[in-house]
């Protein structure tokens, strides 16, 4: 019995050895983001990832003492990526929805802002005219706005990026309306510009970002903002389910840096606005 009792003691002990090997300190951690959806982030000429994410991203490492490593993932790869472990964390841009929190869980949310459609300044849309200037999706009525835009929109089509809350929304909310997929939101408003899509549809720092960029000449804001609801929760940090405690770091240093008044500065340098959620 005693050597049952022993071995059994020394099986929890190796068992108990085992998962702390396996248990990650979190001295280093890899983030990825997309460089490609400024200004929340953006690739310079050099190739380095910079924008409000980057930035971030090394605030909050300092905060949690670790050895951060920003990578670069397309967009429509991020989550099957973090779940093969290719790295440990997506700061993106990405809004938490009902939908990805089944596959991954969030940190924060760091921020949020408004969706706003984008146009040519010689387009009909232009000169159209809207109910209302911005709508909470969580508990404004829409109907009107929505059926304005769908008349406006009626036999044009609407450029979003693949696989985010904009494209969400022109589904739920506009069906009847012709869409048009892109990798990067950027390469829809090349193909606006050329006259192959009528419109874009995305966070509004992304479509001003277009506007301002040389491919963006003779562009415009167009229709009411719209936020929350099918647009998410705002913008947090994608997880792992499994790593809860890397989630508990993260959420300790965006609660401080709001607190501190980092993710202000820092978007109001980005930005031009304030984005935190206080």
């Amino acid at each position: 019995m005693k050597k049952i009792v022993a071995a059994l003691a020394l099986g929890a002990i190796v068992a108990v050895a085992g998962a702390a090997a396996e248990a990650k300190d979190w001295k280093k951690i890899r983030i990825a983001t997309e460089g490609a959806y400024a200004p929340w982030n953006a690739t310079d000429p050099s190739g380095k990832l910079i924008g409000f994410e980057p930035d971030l991203a090394l605030e909050l490492c300092k905060k949690m003492k670790a050895e951060c490593e920003i990578v670069a993932q397309d967009w429509d790869g991020m989550i099957p990526a973090i779940q093969q472990g290719k790295y440990d964390a997506i700061m993106a841009a990405m809004s938490i929805t009902d939908e990805r929190e089944k596959v991954i869980t969030f940190a924060g949310p760091y921020g949020t802002e408004p969706s706003m459609f984008g146009t040519m300044k010689t387009s009909p849309l232009a000169k159209a005219t809207f109910p209302g200037e911005r709508y909470d999706l969580s508990k404004d009525d829409p109907k009107a706005a929505i059926a304005a835009l769908a008349d406006a929109l009626k036999g044009k089509t609407v450029g979003v990026q693949t696989s985010t809350i904009q494209a969400n929304f022109m589904e739920k909310l506009l069906p009847q309306v012709a869409v048009r997929t892109y990798d990067k939101l950027d390469n829809a408003g090349i193909d606006m510009a050329a006259g192959r899509v009528d419109a874009i549809f995305g966070d509004r720092s992304a479509v001003d970002a277009i506007l301002k960029a040389d491919a963006g000449n003779g562009m415009t804001l167009f229709g009411p903002a719209f936020a929350r609801g099918v647009l998410g929760k705002g913008v947090g940090v994608g997880l792992r389910k499994a790593d809860g405690d890397l989630k508990e770091l993260f959420n300790k240093a965006i609660a401080e840096a709001n607190q501190d008044g980092t993710i202000t500065k820092l978007s109001t340098q980005h930005f031009g606005y304030d984005i935190s959620i206080k």
